[in-house]
């Protein structure tokens, strides 16, 4: 008769790490069979790779979840949410109580369907847009690198390990990610791979044929491939990822569901309970004879033991951090707190543009802004897609992020503007520098998922979009943005910020800087535009999302809303319906999601109900509503651009004063 794989568990013996592992399938298949919705097949086939991972190489202390020189883990295989939280239990998070556990996927627990950042400790990001825990990793591994080069070894000298599906090296993101991590060499960190050769519908072979390890080499990583169920292979695998001076594939060949019954190995467990019968069968199997999110005292001491090897490492941290001269410094930015006077040489720039007027795309405003800012405010660190000169990201005199030093605060992310913004979330997420970087407005489409994984985790990150309208000309429509405003201004908890001039370039730069849990969005133009903002003023008038730029001469018939490069057009309708007779205001709109903030009574001041109201911005309408209302009048676009002059592509399309001042009296 055959015997089972190890003693009844509660028995008086040493937990193995089996057992370990063991604990891990059992906690993962109950945690989806109670909420009856789940993925328990990763958790199980990578139970071992992971027990290994958290118990022997992780530098990780339980009792501190924000220790700032921890390893960082990434689940980038978030549908496998269970193998992190049961990770986060079995170590002693104390948020990851047995109760939330059983809650697994229910509203208001912790442990939602896919890892959440800020909802449970120990989650270092949002995963769940499969191939983006992946590109995050790389902004974590250069973040440390950065910060290592900044405040030296001592205090900064960590990991950041991966683990990642097929599903996540499918995603097209993952070559922008990995190509990047081979460029800067980033040898902390480590990409685990799930090699199981299923997904959803079945087989890989069924829609993938590449060779991944090869892929890998070919984008400088140092690659190896294990039995991901022999511990002792996985150490030596780790081990030997620690000694690399590249970022490191370990090719975990696995059985999905491993453990289970009859089920292992198959596409069944990869989304779905396992049902009654089959836990029941697998837990003979595994000589597991204890109820659901219950762990024998033998095998919780064990893990419990391993959520505490780190402390040792993290109180010598402490005193290192306690006796560094730049303790102050490094506490402040890993914080994200900004410098003392962080902007007064930002407002001095803008007293004296309010006497001088230049008139200058906003795109080159907003280099001002940064050549202003980027010397007192030494966490932030750049970049551009490729389009440097374009997007004026680059202040003179910054060195180049790069290896083997990394102390540069510009990088080179290539054409690659998914990959870059997603690595600008992992930069941010670690914490000790403030990332920006740029691109075309109308590539912000291949971004976006990204753009919108930090606005939902609540991060700061800010994107640089130039080339914000038909204006940028004859490079014609396929560059032309007309419906990206209001895709991104429908983004949740994004603040998408397009000035009119120099004096709100500078505003809104102040702004994307204030806003720890929000990123921005800068929407800039190529072309020049005339200074509107020429009265100086104590507050920054950009931080109310709109404000009256100028008034009537009397009693308003006429409210005028613009932003960006049109704000001149409605300035000179104004000026002709009031020389007319008719009495016209203006309103600035530099960010629609900060005057959703202001408080009612002032959103009523600066609408003008009452008033016939006229936007005019070149992009689609949609969104304006809440300013014009049903009856209003827009100038912008209803189509896309064409490849012209940009004088002749605001004439053809329409958007004119002439056509501002017609469509307010059409409507008086």
């Amino acid at each position: 008769m055959a015997q089972p794989p190890h003693t009844p568990i509660g028995a008086p013996e040493k937990a193995t790490l089996k057992m370990m592992a063991d604990a891990i399938r059992v906690l993962a298949m109950d945690g989806v069979e109670k909420a009856n919705s789940g993925h328990p097949g990763m958790p199980m086939g990578m139970a071992d790779v992971a027990t290994v991972l958290f118990s022997k190489f992780l530098k990780f202390d339980a009792s501190r979840p924000d220790w700032a020189d921890r390893d960082r883990f990434i689940l980038s295989a978030g549908h496998g949410s269970m193998l992190i939280y049961a990770l986060l239990h079995l170590t002693g998070y104390k948020a990851a109580t047995a109760e939330q556990l059983s809650n697994f996927r229910q509203w208001g627990s912790k442990t939602a369907g896919h890892p959440e950042y800020g909802h449970m400790p120990g989650v270092e990001t949002t995963t769940g847009p499969l191939g983006q825990g992946l590109a995050n990793s790389i902004g974590f591994a250069m973040a440390e690198r950065h910060l290592a080069a900044k405040y030296g070894d001592d205090l900064v000298d960590h990991r950041t390990w991966v683990i990642a599906g097929d599903g996540c090296l499918m995603e097209g993101v993952s070559q922008e990610a990995i190509a990047l991590a081979g460029r800067y060499r980033l040898n902390k960190l480590t990409v685990l791979w799930d090699d199981n050769e299923i997904t959803i519908d079945g087989k890989v072979s069924l829609s993938d044929a590449v060779d991944q390890k090869a892929r890998f080499k070919a984008s400088g990583w140092a690659v190896k491939a294990v039995d991901g169920h022999d511990m002792k292979a996985i150490k030596s695998a780790l081990q030997w990822a620690t000694r690399q001076d590249k970022p490191t594939l370990i090719a975990c060949k696995t059985k999905i569901g491993k453990g289970a019954a009859t089920m292992e190995g198959s596409h069944k467990t990869h989304g779905a309970a396992l049902g009654a019968a089959e836990i029941a069968a697998t837990r003979l199997g595994l000589a597991w004879n204890h109820e659901p999110f219950v762990i024998p005292e033998t095998i919780d001491k064990a893990w419990k033991k391993a959520g505490k090897r780190g402390s040792k490492d993290r109180k010598a941290w402490e005193a290192r951090l306690a006796a560094s001269a730049q303790a102050a410094d490094f506490t402040r930015a890993m914080k994200g707190d900004l410098p003392e006077a962080a902007f007064d040489a930002l407002n001095a720039g803008i007293a004296r543009l309010v006497v001088d007027k230049p008139a200058q795309a906003t795109r080159q405003a907003s280099g001002a802004a940064l050549e202003t800012l980027f010397g007192v405010v030494p966490e932030m660190i750049g970049g551009s897609a490729d389009l440097t000169g374009s997007n004026n990201t680059f202040v003179k005199g910054t060195p180049i992020f790069d290896a083997p030093t990394y102390e540069g605060r510009y990088v080179n992310w290539g054409i690659r503007e998914f990959g870059m913004a997603a690595a600008m979330t992992g930069m941010a997420l670690h914490g000790g520098v403030i990332p920006y970087g740029g691109t075309f407005m109308v590539f912000s489409d291949y971004s976006r998922n990204a753009i919108r994984m930090a606005a939902l985790m609540g991060i700061r990150v800010i994107h640089v979009l130039t080339h914000d309208s038909i204006g940028l000309g004859e490079d014609g429509p396929t560059h032309q943005p007309v419906e990206h405003l209001a895709a991104l201004r429908a983004i949740p908890n994004l603040l998408v910020f397009r000035p009119a001039d120099t004096v709100e370039a500078f505003e809104c730069w102040q702004l994307a800087l204030q806003h720890k849990a929000t990123p921005s969005a800068m929407a800039l133009s190529r072309q020049k535009t005339a200074a509107v903002r020429v009265t100086a003023s104590d507050e920054n008038l950009s931080a109310k999302g709109a404000y009256e730029l100028k008034a009537a001469n009397g009693d308003a018939k006429v409210t005028l809303f613009a932003t960006g490069t049109e704000m001149p057009l409605a300035l000179k309708a104004a000026e002709t319906l009031e020389g007319e007779g008719t009495p016209t205001r203006v309103v600035s709109v530099p960010c629609f999601e900060l005057f959703e903030q202001q408080d009612a009574a002032y959103q009523a001041s600066v609408i003008g109900r009452g008033t016939v109201r006229v936007a005019c911005e070149a992009a689609i309408k949609q969104g304006w509503e809440r300013f014009i209302g049903e009856d209003g009048a827009f100038i912008g676009m209803t189509g896309f651009g064409a490849s012209a002059p940009a004088e002749v592509l605001y004439r053809e399309f329409g958007i004119t004063s002439d056509a501002i001042v017609a469509a307010a009296k059409a409507r008086l």
